[in-house]
């Protein structure tokens, strides 16, 4: 019994707290004759390291991804009497996170998450096992080390994210480890960046800089993979979240070990921005460049302002193979443009239930968005913004933005070209649906449920009036049901490297010039002004630019807009410690049941945010604690 008892302890705290042992052994077998399998050729090693991807595919699911479905930047209604999507990430956002049954619990693979320690698990036994085919050449040998290592580090770098300190696993603990070896601890959060950082440098080199042969390929990891995400990793790691942040001053292992510095380290910026720019120069290398529009001759010649707005929209949408800008996304298709789609024609509105259009953008996350100007609404000089929400009926001047003659209202006026990319919204073009001529593109219509776009009923409602424009592709149709033209959704791409970049270098060296200008690139392809002359020309803080207080501002600004609905912002929040402030206010949406511009306009709470200093990280289950009495819980839970 005794030796009954340790193997399953074993199990239970190496996959730490997957409820089935028998779903374990199914997946990730230890015996002897089924590894021996497993590796036996070339070919089935191949397959086996196809398994340690797996886990990385499934996170392609955006509504699993805390990024983007904790930031608020789409709300989602809980109160659908069908529910064709995993609502638990969006629940989360309304206080349901607890320490008894996580969300998007991701230690433990329930409630939405994957159970990543299986996959470390995997990865572990790819490397242990990676000299047994001998019909294995060094060069794949070493390449499917370096993907291995990768996958490793990246697993680590997600549960850290979520959970902080966490346990290193370098190696599989044999079957027959003492009890008092398989009760592990979690390491010091610097550590675990440490190994994580080791393991992608490791990676980097012996991993190709490109995918030559897309067709088989496309989606394992290349060396500007790497060398990106070991930016991001040391960014997170400098980041206030991580960084001598006092909330987990007193956050220690049983044993009293220190799992946070109390100490800020000015030093880790600068680490951040160096391998930033390494990744950068990598990226320039192997060919990437931020992403342009290039009208197909069927659509003939298109006016500017379309062209800014469709390029925004293909940065993201675009077919990976033709898309120079896009570092890394996964194999499996963006599953929710449905969902991001407002109903565009009478067919649509018929079947409402091909497409639910449930994917809500709240007020102040349209308001992020910058005027033409290349400023924010409230400090723009030539805005008036106390009469944002004034009626004003489309024109000649706005003719590829708000339907002519539409009323809507002053603030879907004179914005950004990211702004009418990103947001859908009552009287807005929308370029695409199967119409793809200027004289004759569909609008939006919102207001009441009479309307095409309005409420019909709870599983197909859009809570806010405004839909993530951004997440469907402009080719998609939805008429007589629907009809994607599927993309995958960016992990990481350039422009995001580049405010990454600029980023890493105002907090380690202040505004340099060098920081403004990777920020200009990204605002230049938005058709923006530059940061400085944008600023003192228009806004009413001339000089924010010139601070390192000013820039970060503009900087985190820049990146959730750029960013917006990738999946981005929820990491961002959650690093910079500003969820909390952003989580701070009522999430609003129109008067969506009016039919009267009037009455439509008036904002109305759609959501109330619960977000305490608790919520930055994620508890571990508690009955993880009972079976492994040497970790300690998160702070606060």
């Amino acid at each position: 019994m005794k030796k009954y008892y340790k193997s399953l302890l074993l199990i239970a705290l190496l996959f730490l707290g997957v409820s089935s042992c028998k779903k374990f052994l199914n997946v990730v077998p230890d015996g002897t004759g089924t590894l021996d399998y497993a590796f036996r050729n070339r070919n089935e090693a191949e397959n086996y390291l196809f398994t340690c991807y797996a886990t990385l595919q499934q996170l392609a699911d955006p509504t699993t991804n805390a990024g983007f479905t904790t930031s608020a930047e789409i709300i989602y209604p809980n109160n659908l009497t069908q529910h064709p999507i995993n609502e638990t990430g969006f629940d989360l956002v309304r206080g349901n996170q607890n320490s008894g049954n996580p969300g998007l619990n991701y230690w433990d693979g329930t409630n939405g998450g994957e159970s990543i320690w299986r996959s470390i698990r995997r990865c572990n036994i790819m490397l242990d096992n990676i000299n047994e085919p001998v019909d294995l050449s060094q060069a794949e040998k070493q390449r499917w080390i370096a993907e291995v290592k990768f996958l490793k580090a990246y697993y680590h770098y997600y549960l850290l994210r979520l959970y902080g300190p966490i346990p290193i696993v370098k190696t599989n603990l044999d079957i027959t480890a003492s009890t008092d070896q398989v009760r592990v601890s979690r390491a010091p959060v610097d550590s675990v960046f440490s190994y994580i950082v080791q393991l992608l440098d490791e990676a980097a080199p012996d991993l190709p800089p490109t995918i030559t042969n897309q067709a088989q390929e496309l989606g394992r990891i290349t060396s500007v993979i790497a060398l990106s995400v070991k930016a991001e990793v040391l960014a997170t790691q400098a980041s206030p979240l991580f960084n001598g942040n006092p909330d987990y001053a007193g956050l220690k292992n049983k044993d009293g070990q220190l799992l946070f510095s109390s100490t800020y380290d000015a030093t880790k910026w600068q680490k951040a921005a160096d391998a930033a720019k390494v990744a950068i120069d990598a990226c320039t290398a192997a060919g990437l460049k931020l992403y342009t529009f290039n009208a197909p001759g069927t659509l003939g010649t298109l006016p500017d302002s379309l062209v800014k707005v469709l390029t925004i929209q293909n940065a993201v949408t675009e077919k990976w193979d033709q898309n120079p800008e896009l570092i890394w996304a996964l194999n499996p298709t963006f599953p929710c443009q449905g969902y991001a789609t407002p109903r565009l024609t009478q067919k649509s509105a018929i079947n409402i239930f091909s497409n639910p259009s449930t994917f809500a953008v709240p007020i102040n996350t349209a308001e992020l968005f910058y005027t033409d100007k290349g400023v924010p609404l409230d400090e723009d000089n030539t805005f008036d913004y106390a009469n944002r929400y004034g009626l004003r009926i489309g024109d000649n001047a706005s003719l590829f933005y708000v339907a002519k003659g539409y009323t809507t209202i002053n603030e879907h006026f004179n914005r950004e070209a990211r702004f009418y990319a990103n947001i859908a919204f009552d009287g807005g073009i929308w370029f695409g649906n199967g119409k793809t001529t200027i004289n004759d593109m569909y609008h939006v219509e919102a207001r009441g449920n009479l309307s095409l776009a309005g409420p019909k009923d709870l599983n197909t409602l859009n809570i806010t009036g405004y839909w993530p424009k951004k997440l469907a592709n402009y080719l998609s149709v939805y008429d007589d049901g629907f009809v994607a033209v599927d993309y995958h959704l960016p992990l990481m791409r350039l422009a995001g490297l580049y405010l990454l970049y600029a980023e890493t270098l105002n907090e380690a060296n202040g505004p340099t010039p060098e920081a403004i200008s990777y920020i200009d690139m990204v605002r230049a392809r938005a058709g923006l002004g530059g940061v400085i002359n944008s600023w003192a020309t228009y806004s009413k803080n001339p000089s924010k630019p010139s601070t390192k207080d000013g820039l970060r501002a503009i900087i985190h600004q820049e990146r959730r807009i750029e960013l917006c609905f990738e999946g981005q912002s929820g990491w961002d929040l959650r690093r910079w410690k500003e969820m909390q402030s952003v989580l701070s206010t009522p999430q609003q949406g129109w008067n969506i049941y009016e039919s009267e511009p009037g009455n439509y306009y008036i904002p109305r709470t759609a959501l109330i945010p619960v977000f305490g200093i608790k919520d930055y990280l994620w508890p571990i289950q508690d009955g993880d604690l009972l079976i492994d009495n040497n970790l300690v819980q998160n702070p606060y839970w």
